[in-house]
């Protein structure tokens, strides 16, 4: 398959969402630009997730901004009209990514394998990747990149942060500063951990001498939790939740000593940026959507929870349902995470 793809000189990639996916996929593009160093590379992705990523080297971006419903797709079409690429990676399992797809003119187009082609994808590629049987979301997105002949697989990231957001977070951390951030929201209210255990795990992080702070979105959900967290807390606890845009967020979570946070995009985030994760899961196996780097540092209750929930034999991506999952959580065991950390990572 290697020779078939060694004369490409133009690919496209389909992946319009999330922030966490699209952290994953980043890896995957520079895996294929370290062998394909002149290949011209076409991103159709999210107008949000777009301001993360906009200053990626050797990437020209189209945006699809769903908010405009079907127009979102004559738009598409206008803005590659006349384009036809060598190879198009359609990276996301959507009704919508199918439909944006068919605005894509391609002479190999490579989906996932069949049990992962859903949502009418398999209806619109002509190539699948390899199957696998339990990987993570970036290891199902690499085989994207080995599909087309890519053999270093290895994960890396260079996601550029504008001068100014670096200065921002520097400004904001010293350089020898412990710093704990927590991002304490995920885009389901049923996914974020009780506000008197963050709060809890921030005290006890301040009597270790961490500053702590609390990022994330403006949105009125994370905002009403911040502000929850603040009042169970009795030590100092910084809010900048609504107050960075997404390079600064990702730049100060590039200063973060650790980071604690559900699963939600900035956990990937920070992957990216080399920063050790302790990620709380009950609702999606860790294994499949964890922070890919700090694996060991989950703290999960997703095992035991699906277990109850499933008696037939349990499919990798299977999602544990229910609204107070996380409350099986315990303060003790992100605290025990963040020790290890503390002396084995830090070294304090």
């Amino acid at each position: 398959m290697k020779a078939d793809f060694a004369s490409m000189t133009s690919l496209c990639l389909l992946r319009l969402s999330a922030i966490g996916d699209v952290c994953h996929a980043v890896a995957m593009v520079q895996a294929i630009q370290k062998q394909y160093p002149q290949l011209k590379i076409t991103w159709v992705i999210g107008k949000v997730e777009y301001q993360l990523l906009k200053h990626l080297p050797g990437v020209e971006f189209v945006i699809f901004d769903k908010s405009q419903g079907w127009r979102s797709y004559t738009t598409l079409r206008k803005a590659l009209s006349g384009q036809e690429f060598d190879v198009l990676l359609h990276m996301q399992v959507a009704l919508r990514a199918t439909i944006a797809s068919l605005m894509i003119s391609a002479k190999v187009r490579i989906g996932f394998d069949k049990a992962r082609a859903k949502e009418g994808q398999w209806l619109v590629t002509n190539h699948a990747v390899e199957a696998l049987a339990t990987p993570h979301v970036l290891e199902g997105f690499m085989g994207f990149a080995k599909a087309i002949g890519v053999e270093d697989l290895t994960p890396n990231w260079h996601i550029p942060v504008p001068a100014a957001d670096t200065q921002f977070a520097n400004e904001l951390i010293g350089k020898d500063e412990k710093v704990l951030v927590i991002c304490p929201a995920a885009s389901k209210a049923e996914r974020n951990w009780l506000p008197e255990r963050y709060a809890a795990v921030a005290d006890y992080a301040v009597s270790k001498g961490y500053r702590v702070i609390l990022c994330g979105g403006p949105s009125q959900l994370e905002v009403d939790l911040a502000a929850s967290i603040n009042h169970f807390a009795s030590q100092s606890i910084e809010n900048k939740v609504g107050q960075t845009t997404l390079t600064q967020l990702l730049a100060v979570l590039n200063r973060a000593s650790i980071v604690i946070a559900p699963d939600t995009g900035p956990a990937h985030m920070a992957v990216t940026q080399g920063t050790p994760v302790i990620g709380l899961y009950a609702h999606s196996n860790p294994g499949r959507t964890g922070p890919y780097t700090s694996l060991d540092n989950v703290v999960s209750v997703y095992d035991e929870v699906i277990n109850e929930q499933k008696n037939a034999p349990i499919k990798w991506g299977s999602r544990a349902k229910g609204a107070d999952l996380m409350m099986r959580i315990q303060v003790k065991d992100v605290i025990e995470k963040l020790s290890i950390l503390d002396s084995e990572i830090l070294g304090r």
